[in-house]
């Protein structure tokens, strides 16, 4: 259990000092910035409590915010990416793996792998940008830095599972 919970500390200090050292600074012609902080909410397992993924969700979404000055917009849309992971988890997973099963490439599958990433990174943008711009003025710009930061976001993610699994 303390192992557990180590684990996920780790990697969510991991994660942040990614976000807030290199990620912050980085905008793509003016519009991209890549958020692999999501990709802490796929390493929940299956078995994982909800209340305590939405929990981890909340604290990492406020650190990110504390540091990234932006009030409340990840921590708000980690949460709903996170009151979905499991759900979508559960769906994307063949009926008979362990309790404990971890998503990764081997245990879901590439594709199935994928397809949850995809799903849990467009519920996380769709919220964080709807919060970030909160009207409709601008919607070009806005769905613009949406689907640049979404790609960024996606690809970086990607990399960094793969490192993460070693294949």
């Amino acid at each position: 259990m303390i192992l557990i919970f180590l684990r996920h500390l780790l990697q969510m200090l991991a994660l942040i000092a990614l976000q807030v050292l290199v990620c912050n600074h980085i905008h793509l012609f003016g519009y991209a910035t890549p958020m692999p902080y999501v990709l802490f909410l796929a390493f929940f397992p299956l078995n994982a409590s909800r209340i305590g993924n939405m929990l981890w969700a909340f604290v990492l979404g406020v650190i990110i915010d504390a540091f990234s000055n932006t009030p409340g917009e990840a921590a708000a849309s980690l949460v709903l990416a996170s009151f979905v992971q499991w759900p979508l988890l559960c769906s994307m997973v063949p009926k008979e793996v362990a309790e404990d099963m971890v998503p990764t490439f081997k245990s879901m599958g590439r594709w199935n792998h994928i397809r949850y990433l995809s799903i849990l990174l467009l519920v996380h943008h769709t919220a964080y940008f709807i919060l970030e711009s909160f009207s409709f003025f601008h919607i070009r710009e806005m769905l613009i830095t949406y689907a640049s930061s979404l790609l960024l976001t996606f690809v970086l993610m990607l990399i960094i599972d793969t490192l993460r699994n070693g294949k």
